[in-house]
């Protein structure tokens, strides 16, 4: 994914080569245990993870999770249909061609989802393998540069807390999808080794060519990356393919977010607005790559505080979840989970308060006691007014 690349080249010059790699190597490993840790979730219920997520945050609270998830995806989708175009420009041009670029490519994603799942399939069958070997190359080429741009010290301007929070902050966009995939394995604990595996070492793979290029080449936007590293047309192309094969998943969710919003949304209705959308921010401005960095961190603020909370419901409570309850709107679950909103505020409260201090850790450990704290009181309040309702809570299988 080229968004992986532009994590790491966010991180250069702010620090120094090595300094950016140890914060690859943390960030990438503390935010793929956060998302693996859920993954066994999805073959225990067996559904979809803004459907999960209701067992925690309500079946409103979860529809407030869906919101977010749609919401930003447009921004992952004007953000890779930048980075394509701007690859595009430079590898075949012509000048200033950089907004049709992103209208083209953001065009064609849109069109293979509407094509539906055995489009997609397809397309990824082809891209995936190129893909893998791009990885290759730009590390073999990054071989073959002159070595005195690893010595050279970082500019500063960012603490190493900040740095490590948008590491972590791109690894945990991820947690959304925490039960979408893993629901079709067989086996818990292999699905959550396959989620740790699949995003720790292509992070630490990826990021770490993306800071190394970024210090080589002294740019961070991904033509000039590309130029500086000597690297042509090719190269620009399978960039551009990269970031088109990543809107495929970023438009489906999207559109599954919507559909649990709206069940009655049309697929193909949804998916082309979607694509539409993403294509028109693209047009407005390049911030998307210049606020790459605040992007990540306001999405840390609001997805690992959330993090935390399912984790406290899933990992640490672990009480049985009945399925069926999950999509009964009128069931236990409906509105909003009051521990599950509160723990999930008060996280994203603890998160901009460390600030340039590190936000990950203390916003995590907030969500997690904050939810079973607030989980504790609500049943001891209930067994105060109700004689049985301690005995009740103690055999539900729905809490």
């Amino acid at each position: 994914m080229a968004t992986t690349f532009v994590t790491g080249s966010s991180l250069v010059p702010a620090f120094a080569v090595r300094e950016a790699l140890a914060l690859v190597v943390v960030g990438s490993v503390m935010g793929a245990a956060l998302v693996a840790a859920l993954a066994p979730v999805g073959p225990r219920l067996g559904v979809p993870s803004v459907v999960a997520a209701r067992a925690a945050l309500g079946v409103r609270g979860a529809g407030a999770l869906a919101l977010v998830l749609y919401v930003t995806n447009f921004a992952w989708i004007a953000l890779n249909n930048v980075i394509a175009a701007s690859a595009c420009a430079q590898g075949f041009g012509p000048p200033g061609s950089e907004r049709a670029w992103a209208v083209l490519l953001g065009l064609a994603a849109t069109a293979v989802v509407a094509l539906g799942p055995r489009a997609v399939g397809l397309a990824d069958r082809v891209a995936v393998p190129l893909m893998a070997g791009t990885g290759v190359f730009l590390a073999w080429r990054l071989l073959h540069l002159p070595g005195r741009f690893l010595d050279a010290p970082g500019r500063g301007g960012m603490s190493p807390w900040v740095g490590l929070d948008i590491v972590v902050g791109y690894q945990v966009s991820w947690i959304l999808m925490f039960a979408d995939y893993s629901r079709y394995t067989p086996s818990a604990r292999k699905g959550a080794l396959a989620v740790f595996l699949g995003l720790s070492l292509t992070s630490l793979w990826l990021m770490s060519t993306g800071a190394l290029l970024s210090a080589a080449s002294g740019a961070a936007d991904p033509s000039q990356l590309l130029a500086g590293a000597g690297l042509g047309p090719v190269e620009a192309g399978l960039l551009a393919l990269a970031t088109v094969t990543t809107n495929f998943v970023n438009i489906y969710l999207s559109a599954l977010a919507w559909k649990s919003l709206f069940p009655r949304a049309r697929d193909r209705a949804s998916v082309w607005s979607i694509g539409l959308v993403g294509a028109a921010l693209s047009l407005f401005s390049r911030d998307w790559l210049v606020r790459y960095g605040d992007f990540m961190l306001v999405l840390g603020s609001v997805l690992v505080p959330a993090g935390g909370v399912l984790l406290a419901r899933f990992l640490i409570l672990r009480e049985p979840v009945d399925v069926a309850s999950l999509y009964d709107e009128s069931g236990p679950h409906r509105g909003f989970s009051a521990a599950g909103m509160a723990a999930w505020v008060l996280g994203a409260i603890a998160y901009h308060a460390a600030g340039r201090y590190g936000s990950t850790l203390p916003s995590l450990g907030v969500a997690v006691l904050g939810y079973l704290a607030f989980r504790a009181f609500g049943r001891r309040r209930s067994s105060g007014h109700s004689p049985g309702a301690a005995a009740s809570a103690s055999t539900s299988s729905t809490p």
